[in-house]
């Protein structure tokens, strides 16, 4: 890992001064909730407009391959540290992890967390709150909005609640504009990660009843709408050129969850969708954790690119060591690779030649290159998941295919062998983490 930092700012010299430490860009994620592959306008959506984060993807590069994690707490544990939920223990995610905003600290950010938290178990436990793993500012919720309200933590204190969602994807961006404008002489890192199109959506007068594609639909131009009021705030403050901004998702649509969510929502489309993509949240089929993911980065991220290559929320933090300029710990695995010359248009394949699927702690599949491998006899399923598959061996040209519906394991048993080879090769760890979104029951005395 050392070697390939090394090498990318050898070979791209503009890279050696942000590790350096001169002129450092800041860093901004843009993390939505349950919004599908196929629910933003540049990803094929005809019902849903989406002209701002379009524009983002105009200006810069826009992944077709990019893998988040099948469920919320999760993925968010990926992200954060770069390693698989396995490692990183998903909404159990402990103390002990060391997450990009600790990197990004010692490496002269400023670092802010707005929004879904959710690796803390859903609880106020201080070693794992935002304070404690990496951000110097925290406003935002613990956990999800799964029974229609929200209570707010401002860093570790409990500021309010709410039952009104339809106002948090304003009063999230509003914090973050905020946070930016009070860090803008200094680098920052922004990691905004939204409520909305979760569980219980709503949206505001001015976008409710609006779109073609339902209350989903209103919700997602909501959030359309405040990306821009961002991107306007980072531009007006003359941020623009040195900040990378990234916009993606923590899992697919929950569009197999439809008849729950539509009585919790009077009968309103409350769920997105996967486009060409199979299945939904929950599942390790490709609708499940293959999401939009657009960067601009101008004068370094190609503008109007579009990239299939395999690039990963798990890719963020070893990719931002050579951007950013911090060491990656050395004690312990990394699932993540270093994609910076994949990000400024000098690598059309990346770093990464595969990717691991799992189910809570159960590894369902594996892709290297165009082929996917699904393992037979997986036991462990989300309950909403309905299609379940032949629970036999699938394998999946994805580049001629990416719906996965014709099963090609018989025509090609070398690449199921060799794919089966890579699965059983996967280093676990010596202990894995709780599965469960609450804390663990206490054991008896």
């Amino acid at each position: 890992m050392r070697n390939r930092l090394l090498l990318a700012a050898l070979s791209f010299p503009f890279l050696v001064g942000s590790v350096l430490g001169a002129d450092k860009p800041n860093i901004v994620i843009v993390f939505t909730d349950d919004q599908g592959y196929g629910d933003l306008e540049c990803y094929g959506s005809e019902k849903i407009h989406t002209p701002r984060i379009d524009q983002l993807a105009r200006e810069g590069t826009r992944f077709t391959s990019f893998y988040a994690q099948v469920v919320c707490g999760p993925s968010r544990s990926a992200l954060l540290t770069g390693r698989y939920p396995v490692r990183s223990g998903g909404w159990s995610m402990p103390a002990t992890e060391i997450t990009m905003g600790e990197l990004m600290q010692k490496s002269g950010y400023t670092t802010g967390c707005i929004g879904k938290w959710d690796v803390s178990n859903r609880a106020a436990i201080t070693d794992r709150m935002p304070n404690a793993q990496g951000f110097d500012y925290y406003w935002g919720t613990l956990g999800a909005n799964d029974n229609g309200r929200v209570v707010f933590h401002k860093n570790n204190e409990q500021v309010g609640r709410s039952a009104d969602m339809a106002s948090l994807t304003r009063i999230y961006t509003d914090q973050g504009i905020a946070f930016i404008e009070r860090n803008k002489d200094k680098p920052f890192f922004l990691y905004l990660a939204h409520t909305m199109v979760h569980s219980v959506i709503a949206a505001s007068p001015t976008f409710k009843g609006k779109s073609q594609g339902g209350l989903y639909g209103d919700t997602v131009e909501e959030l359309d709408h405040h990306t821009g009021r961002l991107l306007d705030a980072i531009d007006k403050l003359g941020l623009r050129d040195n900040t990378i901004v990234i916009f993606t998702t923590d899992n697919g649509p929950w569009n197999n969850l439809q008849e729950v969510l539509a009585k919790r929502h009077n009968g309103a489309v409350a769920w997105g969708s996967s486009g060409p993509l199979r299945e939904g949240k929950g599942s390790t089929y490709e609708g499940g954790l293959r999401v939009p993911c657009v960067v601009r980065w101008p004068d370094h991220v190609p503008e109007g690119r579009v990239s299939d290559a395999i690039f990963s929320t798990l890719d963020f933090m070893p990719t931002f060591a050579t951007i950013a300029g911090y060491d990656l710990p050395d004690d312990r695995i990394l699932d993540g690779v270093d994609q910076t010359q994949l990000l400024i248009g000098k690598s059309e394949d990346g770093a990464r030649e595969d990717f691991f699927y799992f189910c809570r702690n159960e590894l369902h599949g594996v892709r290297n290159g165009q082929w996917k491998l699904i393992l037979p006899d997986r036991k462990v399923f989300y309950g909403y998941v309905d299609d379940r598959g032949s629970n036999g061996t699938e394998l999946y040209d994805l580049n001629s295919d990416m719906g996965e519906t014709k099963n090609v394991a018989d025509q090609h048993p070398k690449v199921v062998a060799r794919l089966l080879k890579d699965a059983n090769a996967f280093q676990w760890p010596k202990q894995l983490f709780e599965p469960r979104i609450g804390l663990p029951p206490r054991k008896k005395p």
